[in-house]
């Protein structure tokens, strides 16, 4: 008796396991079910494609930034370098004629010493005083035109430091732009490598749900 209600309890239980993996497979065969799968993977390829190519004209257009940056920052740093020549030679043409200024000044003052000697010695009108003034005159204009020289090579050298600071304030901020381009360059790669991954298991679950298992 025992083994007969052992029996019957077996064989009720596998029946009840048999109807529920009935309607767990034939739920799964349901058609409706089934299409709405389909169309949802199919939308979810048609978002993945789009995030696809969004990401990749994101990527491209950083890309064109960044060799943008490139160019500017090598164009940046020729104009400082052009800068930093140019305030090498004004200061060597400042150092010369501060050198010219400075020699015109002595050759002034001799002349006044040998101006003062030749009006002792000969007269305020002689011949020897007339000519250290003619002396002193042409000196006079050399120093005033050394001077002036002078002048205009410290405008120079402040302006081309001026433009080599600038520059090198422009080399500062390419690098910036080009560190930022080529991290927002990353991120949009990254970006594509994941809408990949995503399409390819979109397209793996439409193939699925198409076979219907």
């Amino acid at each position: 008796m025992k083994a007969d209600y052992f029996v019957r309890r077996g064989v009720l239980a596998f029946a009840f396991a048999g109807l529920l993996a009935g309607g767990s497979y034939a739920q799964s065969q349901d058609p409706t079910l089934q299409q709405q799968d389909i169309k949802s993977d199919k939308k979810d390829i048609q978002n993945d494609k789009k995030d696809l190519a969004k990401d990749r004209a994101d990527r491209n257009a950083d890309q064109r930034d960044i060799n943008k940056d490139k160019r500017d920052l090598t164009k940046d740093r020729t104009d400082r370098n052009q800068d930093q020549k140019d305030i090498n030679h004004d200061r060597r043409d400042l150092n010369k004629d501060r050198v010219d200024r400075n020699k015109d000044q002595r050759d002034i003052n001799l002349d006044k010493n040998q101006l003062a000697q030749d009006v002792n010695k000969y007269g305020a009108n002689s011949t020897q005083a007339q000519a250290d003034r003619k002396d002193l005159r042409a000196n006079r204009t050399d120093r005033n035109k050394d001077q002036k020289d002078i002048n205009h090579d410290r405008k120079d050298l402040n302006k081309e430091r001026a433009d080599r600071n600038q520059d090198q304030r422009d080399i500062n901020k390419d690098k910036r732009d080009l560190h930022a381009d080529r991290k927002d360059g990353n991120k949009d790669q990254k970006d594509i490598n994941k809408d990949k991954r995503d399409l390819h298991k979109d397209r793996k679950d439409l193939r699925h749900d198409k076979r219907g298992h």
